[in-house]
């Protein structure tokens, strides 16, 4: 609270009343401020302490207000929630992957079964979104259908997961924390190759991965990892695409990752 000075009433040349300046009370007196710097003689020669002594009180910003404004302007990013296979499925995997890459391109991508779609949030929100799904998740089986193609780069050449009611909850949970919400069913698939095929190259596609790996098709394992992963669907190479954090299923455990 501001206490003003009082002046002196010991000239009629100002008022004894205190002047108080705050953000909603203006000046009852006009301000030049092109007047000229130099002041009249008869002022120059008045003692100081006839002029009162004036402070300013301004509002003090709400530290709340000035939170919200600054996480409205943090800036998001696309996230997507994968199912990660277990280290050994990982590596039969990566070896079918390698061998569609090199005979029909596509950028690199660990095997995965997608649970959340990309969808946009601050890295904060996405974080807390993550580890307040993965509470609720515990391991469960997944097991391939067959191998098949899609209609669009990110389903280019996939292994379809049968929809069990395990594998169809879980990401509706998940979807659930994260707020996503999509118009069409969700379809379980483990992503083999990436790319913009023509129909013929995806079928040619398709029947090396069952060559490459006859017994494909009757794979299963559990999921006993989630991960958040920042993918920039704009960024076909993928070198954006990071794994941000990982939740241990069968202990709730949260691992962080720094880039």
């Amino acid at each position: 609270m501001c206490h003003p000075h009082k002046v002196p009433h010991t000239t009629p040349m100002f008022s004894s009343n205190p002047i108080i300046f705050n953000s909603s009370t203006p000046p009852s007196f006009p301000i030049n401020l092109n007047a000229p710097k130099s002041i009249p003689r008869q002022l120059s020669e008045t003692p100081k302490s006839y002029f009162p002594r004036l402070r300013l009180c301004l509002p003090m910003a709400n530290p709340e207000t000035a939170k919200v404004e600054v996480e409205e302007e943090e800036e998001k990013h696309v996230y997507s929630v994968w199912a990660l296979p277990p280290d050994d499925v990982a590596a039969r995997l990566k070896k079918l992957m390698d061998g569609l890459r090199s005979e029909f391109g596509g950028p690199h991508f660990e095997p995965h079964i997608t649970v959340v779609g990309a969808i946009s949030l601050t890295p904060d929100d996405a974080l807390r979104r993550f580890r307040s799904a993965c509470d609720g998740v515990k391991a469960y089986a997944a097991s391939v259908d067959r191998v098949a193609t899609g209609s669009f780069f990110y389903q280019c050449v996939l292994l379809l997961v049968h929809p069990t009611a395990e594998v169809v909850e879980t990401s509706a949970h998940c979807n659930g924390h994260f707020g996503y919400k999509t118009s069409t069913p969700y379809m379980p698939h483990l992503s083999l190759l990436y790319g913009d095929l023509t129909e013929e190259e995806k079928k040619k596609a398709e029947e090396k991965a069952n060559i490459f790996d006859e017994s494909i098709r009757s794979l299963s394992f559990q999921v006993t990892r989630l991960a958040l992963y920042k993918t920039d669907t704009e960024d076909k190479t993928l070198k954006s695409w990071e794994k941000i954090a990982e939740c241990n299923l069968t202990s709730s455990e949260l691992l962080g990752f720094v880039a």
